[in-house]
């Protein structure tokens, strides 16, 4: 009220010469007195008056507006619960800045789970530092990527930093891989001369691997990993597997790590991945047909040891129920309760004996700055369904070399050279009826070799090849205990490490046995794949 009569106060100046010639008049003084000689003065005086009684008139109307909005304030705040704002008509100063007067509050947040909503209580993090604001939602739309950084490009190379959901210690990864394939074969059954599910199954178009992976951090202590793989089979139905399934511990001490759940068994170097991350369009004979079409794996669990040692050297010991066709070797049922021509118990599990036991040891040296070698030795040891005390013994040795330049480009140019071995012991029951009656036990044993010339940057051109011998039988036509070989020849062309187009040419023969004739297979495939999201980095 002061700085608003003060204001009207500087409107209405008054002169200092008029001020010399005013006279104060206080209440215990006469009256003064004007000359009659000075009528100049007197007129002063009266334009004086009239000034005063205008400012008056003039702090009247200025009380009388304070009260106006004294009034409209307490209305104001009488009707502030139906969600009106405090104040109005906002101080332009503060507008102008950009924030809000001293002392006032920040408006209330609401919180949401509306699906629309996608700001999380806390902006993206940039650097690991939570930039405050936006609205508090647990909906699961809700996405921060961090940013992506590509490793080196090469054979299943992949990205070192994935796309993730959430922040701080707990996040998911998630990608949506898509592999497809255009096939032509010599063979009709071109089912029965590929020997892995997820390899193209029949001549034209095939979709044996869209996979859905997933994998986070649960908590301090352990990591989850998921792969759901989704087939299209020769009539274009749909199924569904969950391929794997763990978690495993993230802070053991002495080296050592635990997995739990279902998993690919650490038997060789093949069996542990996943078909995108093949160096051909199919899975070696050996593997196929000794681990069977779905690579063994199963529910069990899992520990593992990193010796310190100069060198990398792991021991790796599982073990699982190896029941079902991912226990091929092992606990499997068979097609329609046959396997290898015999009846199966397809039995509950007795005791250990039943288990899959599955130990491993592989070691890794740099040659030099340029060169790497690994090499490792598998087991694989069980009972199988074909008898009630039938067992089965795999053992595996499998050797991997590699070279890139020093001079490399994302990986490129370099040489990959890479082979295992198995043999396999098969203890199979009595046959189906009398004229079946005699137990077998089959000795077989197989190989793949591969060479990966990465000669551009991008570029892969590949040579594979794969014999499995068979032990005869007397008693059993089974197409799985023919004897064959293989020769494969491809180029990959990978764009970015989020697509690959491959061209693969094979050619099959099968050997002639006491119930099947031999014959040529020639076939060429067309294999092209495509990333959304981005994949965490596999195992080297």
């Amino acid at each position: 009220m002061k700085k608003m009569i003060l204001m009207t106060l500087a409107i209405f100046p008054v002169t200092t010469g008029l001020a010399q010639e005013v006279t104060p008049v206080s209440a215990s003084s006469p009256a003064p007195k004007v000359s009659n000689s000075t009528p100049a003065a007197a007129a002063d005086v009266e334009a004086l008056r009239q000034q005063v009684q205008s400012l008056t008139e003039t702090v009247k109307a200025l009380q009388q507006q304070v009260k106006d909005q004294q009034a409209a304030l307490e209305k104001a705040n009488l009707t502030g619960e139906s969600g009106l704002p405090q104040n109005p008509e906002p101080s332009p100063i503060a507008a102008a800045e950009g924030s809000p007067a001293p002392g006032a509050s920040a408006p209330p947040r609401f919180p949401t789970e509306d699906t629309s909503v996608v700001a999380s209580a806390t902006a993206p993090a940039v650097s690991g530092t939570p930039v405050p604001g936006g609205f508090p939602t647990t909906d699961t739309s809700v996405v921060t990527s961090a940013p992506e950084t590509i490793s080196s490009t090469g054979v299943g190379a992949s990205l070192t930093q994935p796309i993730t959901i959430g922040g701080g210690r707990n996040y998911m990864n998630i990608s949506f891989d898509g592999l497809f394939a255009l096939a032509y074969s010599s063979a009709k059954d071109l089912d029965h001369i590929e020997v892995g599910d997820h390899d193209p199954q029949q001549r034209g178009f095939n979709a044996r691997n869209i996979e859905l992976a997933l994998d986070g951090a649960v908590d301090p202590y352990f990591e989850g990993f998921a792969n759901i793989v989704f087939k299209l089979d020769n009539d274009n139905q749909t199924d569904v597997e969950v391929e794997e399934a763990f978690m495993q511990t993230t802070s053991l001490p002495f080296n050592l790590q635990l997995k739990a759940g279902q998993f690919f068994a650490a038997f060789g170097r093949l069996n542990p991945t996943h078909p995108h991350t093949w160096d051909f369009v199919d899975t070696p004979l050996v593997n196929g047909l000794f681990l069977g079409p779905d690579g063994l794996r199963g529910v069990g669990a899992q520990t593992s040891w990193t010796l310190p040692l100069p060198w990398y050297s792991q021991l790796i010991f599982a073990s699982q129920n190896g029941r079902g066709s991912t226990g091929f070797s092992f606990r499997n049922p068979g097609d329609d309760g046959m396997f290898f021509d015999r009846i199966t118990t397809d039995r509950e599990a007795r005791g250990l004996q039943d288990f899959v036991w599955i130990p491993r040891w592989e070691n890794s040296v740099d040659l030099s700055p340029t060169q790497v070698v690994l090499a490792g030795v598998s087991g694989a040891f069980g009972s199988n369904e074909t008898g009630a005390n039938s067992r089965t013994q795999i053992y595996g040795v499998d050797f991997l070399y590699k070279w890139k330049s020093s001079h490399a480009e994302g990986g490129f140019p370099f040489v990959k050279w890479q082979t295992e071995f198995m043999y396999r012991r098969f203890e199979a029951g009595r046959g189906a009826n009398e004229s079946f009656p005699v137990a077998e036990t089959f000795h077989d044993w197989g190989l793949y070799s591969q060479v990966l010339w990465g000669f551009k940057k991008g570029w892969v051109a590949g040579i594979r090849g794969d014999y499995v011998d068979m032990q005869d039988s007397k008693f059993t036509d089974d197409l799985d205990r023919q004897s064959r070989w293989r020769i494969s020849a491809n180029l990959t062309w990978y764009p970015t490490e989020f697509s690959k187009i491959r061209l693969q040419y094979n050619q099959d023969s099968l050997e002639e046995n006491f119930f099947l004739s031999g014959r040529q297979v020639e076939s060429v495939f067309l294999q092209w794949e495509f990333i959304l999201g981005s994949h965490g980095a596999h195992k080297f």
